[in-house]
């Protein structure tokens, strides 16, 4: 038996789901957002966020606006080259290098963002904002700081 695969480019991850009801003078209108990751695990990585009538219409769209919106990262072997902070709304974000073997310590969407880009050993934490839309963008910005 053969196996067909079909090569991507990029990888694809769903940060959260959301159904979000909305008053109409007919009732409830109902619709979804999708929160997505996509990156190729050698320094690009792209944040979206889309929403429509049904999930995968939404993760659809999600994707298509994370890789509109993909950055170039400038990566140091397996890490990062120095100590990096970012702000972005209330969300507070600080990168710091680690040795080689070290992993990614790191929590919840930020955690999903350097594994996308391709960052093995590096130290980070979340202050501020539990919003993982605000975390996941002061990620990526706090990554696009990073000086070769």
């Amino acid at each position: 038996m053969k196996e067909t695969r079909e090569f991507r480019e990029f990888e694809e991850k769903v940060i959260q789901i959301k159904r979000v009801s909305k008053k109409t003078s007919g009732g409830n209108s109902i619709g979804f957002s999708a929160l997505v990751v996509v990156g190729d695990k050698k320094g690009r990585a792209g944040v979206g966020l889309g929403k429509a009538k049904d999930v995968s219409s939404a993760v659809q769209k999600a994707v298509t606006q994370a890789k509109r919106n993909m950055v170039k990262i400038n990566l140091k072997n397996t890490t990062i080259a120095h100590e990096v902070h970012s702000k972005f709304g209330s969300a507070v974000v600080f990168l710091k290098p680690a040795p080689k073997g070290s992993g990614i310590i790191a929590g919840g969407a930020v955690r999903v963002v350097l594994e996308l880009v391709g960052i093995k050993d590096i130290s980070a934490k979340m202050l501020g904002s539990n919003n993982r839309s605000s975390n996941l963008n002061c990620a990526l910005e706090a990554l696009k700081k990073l000086k070769s």
